[in-house]
């Protein structure tokens, strides 16, 4: 299931996204100003090299430091052509990022949408191994005068109790419809990643000695295929990346979740198919909340960073330190439900895992000072559940 802390995670990774795309546009933008006042190769007229450079450089600087200005100010000092070809270039710019901006928040939900979907398609796959078993089981009889000895065993994962009552569940069935988890087309594959990742497990080699295997049983080996052949075959995995852009950051989920169909099914003999979220709509507007507050906010959140490191530039902090601490204080000052321990806490458990050996006690340390010192302001106002833990 998603909880607000793996939303947290994919608003940060792709706020980090942004932050990327904005330094690609930025330097796109110069370097479209210098081309520019490159020389005019199919002009006859004497040029100065000299001066296009230098005029080149200026329309750059006039750039810059119109950057964040709403209305470009054109430098009378300067000739027609500077000014021209730096504004021309702020516009490209912010249309740019605005277009990353919409695309990787449109991205961000609905990657995190995309998540049932991915987890069916890996209970699909089990259930489409136990399916090519029986057909093989039924190929065998055809040939074979020896039949129930050929198949006894064999034929366990055709049987496991587990898939057969997914398979068969009316909630299970219309939820691969609705999101679209068919895998018809992939009938050689099952049978090649059958032959080259389930078969030679040794679990499964155990479970096909069983003659009449239990209902823990039937779930040890479906949950051991999905661990062992499903996640971790490369080749399968690279199905799922092509289905998911975002598959890196959703695979340990979309695992869990599958994990749970079986386990489910295991203990309430019933596919209670989990949903991404308790209450989705309201984490989704919590996700695109934290994300659109923070690229509004980035600038004040830097300048108030910056001031608490003065012994520090700014721009030599990581530049993942830069936005986690973005986002904490977006959400410290924007979601008064949510206690201010409750934030920091979150936020440095993102450091560990996403930023340098350091930052963790950077982020703990500056947070806690910005904190009291926003609260003390009144920029800081809990209610509800938000007072919790801020004694």
């Amino acid at each position: 299931m998603l909880n607000r802390r793996i939303l947290r995670v994919k608003a940060f990774q792709n706020l980090y996204a942004y932050d990327q795309c904005k330094a690609s546009n930025l330097n796109i933008a110069k370097d479209q100003i210098r081309e520019a006042f490159l020389p005019d190769l199919n002009t006859m007229e004497v040029q100065d090299k000299g001066l296009l450079k230098k005029e080149g450089e200026l329309a750059v600087k006039a750039f810059v430091e119109n950057l964040n200005s709403e209305i470009f100010k054109p430098n009378g000092n300067l000739n027609q052509k500077v000014n021209i070809e730096a504004k021309a270039a702020i516009n490209n710019y912010h249309k740019a990022n605005k277009k990353d901006y919409e695309f990787l928040l449109k991205n961000m939900v609905t990657s995190a949408e995309r998540i049932p979907q991915l987890y069916l398609f890996a209970i699909q796959l089990l259930i489409a191994f136990g399916d090519y078993v029986a057909l093989e089981s039924e190929k065998k009889k055809k040939r074979s005068t020896d039949a129930v000895k050929m198949t006894l065993g064999e034929i366990n994962l055709a049987k496991n109790k587990i898939l057969q009552n997914i398979k068969n569940s009316a909630d299970y069935q219309a939820a691969v419809i609705r999101q679209h988890a068919g895998i018809e087309e992939l009938e050689l594959e099952i049978k090649e990643w059958f032959r080259e990742y389930v078969k030679p497990l040794e679990s499964y080699q155990e479970y096909i000695q069983l003659e009449e295997p239990s209902m823990e049983q039937d779930f040890q080996i479906v949950d051991n295929i999905l661990k062992k052949a499903i996640f971790k075959s490369e080749v399968i995995l690279n199905f799922f990346a092509e289905k998911d852009i975002n598959w890196t950051e959703n695979k340990s989920v979309v695992r869990s979740l599958a994990s749970k169909v079986l386990k489910n099914e295991a203990e309430n003999s019933g596919a209670v198919l989990p949903e991404i979220a308790i209450n989705w709509e309201d984490d989704k507007e919590f996700f695109q909340n934290i994300f659109n507050l923070t690229v509004r906010n980035d600038e004040d959140n830097r300048m108030l960073i910056s001031q608490k490191t003065q012994n520090w530039d700014i721009e030599r902090i990581a530049q993942t330190d830069k936005i986690i601490l973005s986002m904490a204080i977006t959400e410290m000052m924007n979601f008064p439900s949510i206690p201010v321990k409750v934030s920091i806490n979150e936020y440095i458990d993102i450091s560990k895992t996403y930023s340098t050996p350091k930052s963790k006690q950077f982020v703990n340390g500056l947070l806690d000072v910005l904190s009291k010192e926003l609260t003390e302001k009144g920029l800081i106002r809990k209610s509800g559940r938000g007072l919790l833990d801020n004694k």
